[in-house]
């Protein structure tokens, strides 16, 4: 029952089945029929008695001892190879489920098809078992001895025929699940294949002095396992970098997982990225792994690595060093097996500096630091790069690629491209739809009017006010504008109308600061 219990693999598990049966030395034969669909009926012993050609019992598993040395009890062929259900004693037992037993055989019988061997090889018992598993009747286990059998032993035949149905019912599940997972590799496979031929996700377009570079350093880097910080400004292609590097990698096999850092709220931050376990917190209905452990054996790469506050900054660090997490509620340490892939538009070293980027976690992510330049100072590119946009979204519209001229080249270069290679892409998307089978035209702003554009500015904390700062600046703006107007709150030329409040919100907010009229 051990044997049976290892073996993961349904040929081997009947195997041991029978054999196990077949180390009895008064054991003639030990064979096993399973339930499957009808495939040889024309060349059927039983053809004529087959009520149904659908499906029937298939012999699976023989051994045995025999008196004749020229015997071969291993054979799956000959004619009992096939039974119809309910045709014969064990067609029977398959159909009805009904046990069979039949002790004192003494080889003469009617029911025997072969009596010649019965006599030969001295059987004088002959007993059947349903192989039952949840109620399904998966076939039968069948046995001829030289001995005569009791009550017992036949007991011990079904409690054997439980364990054997529950061995065939857990290696068919195993081979359906391998069957599905190698299904599930193809299909993905076929998918990458897919969506790398109609999008491009991974080829980098362009010949310019600067992506060269880049090109250069993605081949250096690649093939290692070092942590790679690429910097560049937004819209530049930085997870298509990120993705051409997994793809030259060893890990290609395996998953890129891709988590940007500024859209996770803190408070899910260890469910996110470590996972957890079915009831760890309100909403945990299931068992749920994380980003870690999705991207084990392949890469996860960090977008907008910047934009992650110091408090998971902490954690994340703790698993970069150590390779291992803990889901939110359980106990148990799980080994990953990631590279780190970071992004960010910011300028790290001075994030560091100003205390809001850990130097710490800055140098574990920037082992290989790999810059992105602009579309701005790649001008050489945007031709390309517009043509093969062009083509992309004429082929998903189902559409006529249009005609892209030098005029329009002309004018696509001479444009500072602020949004970079994003706004480029959405700017010919746009075209194209406009377009309708006609010629191109692209809208863009001078690049007089992109330069007087005033720059966003940059947020310091000289610029940020706490809530105690804001309140008082509240009651200072709403005490000189009662005191510019005598006081009067209600109507024209009252402190609501100077600023610009309905009288009602500044009444409640003059009540709220303990404000009093003069």
């Amino acid at each position: 029952m051990v044997s049976m219990a290892q073996n993961r693999s349904l040929p081997e598990v009947l195997r041991a089945v029978v054999s196990g049966i077949a180390q009895c030395p008064r054991v003639v034969l030990a064979r096993i029929w399973l339930i499957q669909p009808g495939d040889i009926c024309a060349t059927c012993r039983f053809r004529s008695e087959c009520p149904d050609q659908t499906r029937c019992l298939h012999l699976v598993a023989s051994a045995g001892h025999s008196c004749d040395p020229k015997a071969d009890h291993t054979r799956l062929e000959g004619g009992f190879r096939r039974f119809p259900m309910g045709v014969r004693k064990i067609g029977r037992v398959a159909e009805t489920g009904e046990p069979l037993f039949l002790s004192g055989v003494r080889g003469d019988e009617e029911w025997i098809a072969e009596p010649t061997w019965i006599q030969r090889e001295g059987v004088k018992t002959v007993a059947a078992q349903p192989l039952i598993f949840r109620g399904t009747t998966l076939g039968v286990l069948a046995l001829f001895d030289s001995g005569t059998l009791d009550e017992e032993d036949f007991q011990w035949l079904r409690v054997f025929a439980d364990h054997a149905a529950v061995s065939i019912a857990n290696a068919r599940a195993f081979e359906e699940i391998a069957s599905l997972k190698e299904q599930l590799e193809l299909e993905n496979q076929y998918l990458r294949e897919e969506v790398t031929a109609a999008l491009g996700a991974h080829d980098l377009i362009g010949s310019s002095p600067g992506l060269r570079k880049v090109l250069q350093q993605i081949q250096l880097v690649a093939p290692t396992d070092a942590a790679v910080l690429i910097n560049g400004e937004s819209g530049t292609g930085k997870e298509l970098v990120a993705r051409a590097i997994h793809e030259n990698s060893p890990r290609r096999d395996r998953a890129l997982i891709k988590v940007n850092c500024g859209a996770i709220p803190e408070n899910l931050f260890e469910s996110e990225f470590f996972g957890h376990m079915r009831g760890s917190f309100t909403g945990a209905v299931r068992d749920k792994p994380g980003r870690f452990e999705l991207a084990d054996g392949g890469t996860l790469f960090l977008d907008e690595i910047g934009e992650l506050p110091l408090a998971m900054q902490a954690k994340l660090l703790r698993v970069l060093q150590e390779q291992e997490i803990e889901r939110v509620g359980d106990t148990r340490t799980r080994r990953v097996n990631v590279r780190i892939i970071a992004a960010t538009h910011r300028d790290l070293k001075k994030e560091v500096a100003a205390g809001r980027f850990r130097q710490d976690l800055f140098y574990r992510l920037g082992v290989f630091p790999l810059e992105v330049p602009p579309l701005r100072e790649r001008s050489d590119d945007i031709a390309p790069l517009a043509a093969h946009f062009v083509r992309a979204t004429a082929r998903k519209m189902n559409r006529p690629v249009p005609r892209l001229t030098q005029a329009h080249l002309d004018q696509l270069s001479a444009y500072p491209w602020p949004g970079n290679i994003r706004e480029l892409q959405n700017a010919v998307e746009r075209a194209v739809i406009l377009a309708q089978a006609g010629p191109l035209r692209f809208e863009l702003t001078s690049p007089a009017e992109v330069s007087s554009v005033p720059p966003i500015p940059t947020v310091t904390s000289g610029t940020l006010l706490t809530r105690t700062e804001l309140k008082q600046r509240e009651r200072e703006s709403i005490e000189a504008a009662l005191s510019h107007c005598g006081g009067k709150i209600f109507g024209p030329g009252g402190a609501a109308e100077l600023l610009k409040m309905r009288p009602t919100t500044l009444a409640s907010r003059i009540k709220a600061l303990g404000l009093k009229k003069r």
